[in-house]
């Protein structure tokens, strides 16, 4: 199925530009391609036990356990620091804006310790 659209280029008086538009040959509808979209939800998973984070009190108890320290300097984020690395994991206060870039800062910070897969 082809769409076109007509629409005046800037500068040309005139004249107009045509775009098309092809859809897939597959037949995936938007609602379709919306559902796969919320089916790949990333997660956090602690690798050693193969369990995926579902709260900052469990995420916490496994940094802790690897040597990391909270900062509590700053009341809209919650920070983590490792004495023996410069490196500082900041996350925002509320769980539900925790992120994939989150979950991927963690992950290369703590190397073979944590995975981000999709749900």
């Amino acid at each position: 199925m082809r769409r076109y659209s007509l629409h005046a280029r800037r500068g040309d008086v005139g004249s107009v530009g045509v775009q098309e538009w092809r859809h897939s040959a597959s037949g995936e509808s938007r609602a379709d391609e919306t559902n796969i979209v919320k089916a790949k939800r990333k997660v956090l998973v602690y690798t050693p036990s193969n369990e995926v984070i579902t709260s900052y009190s469990h995420l916490q108890r496994h940094l802790y356990a690897l040597g990391w320290e909270r900062y509590y300097e700053n009341a809209h984020l919650l920070q983590f620091h490792k004495a023996s690395t410069v490196h500082l994991i900041s996350l925002p206060t509320d769980f539900s804006k925790f992120k994939s870039m989150h979950m991927y800062d963690i992950v290369v910070k703590n190397r073979n310790m944590f995975q981000v897969r999709d749900m």
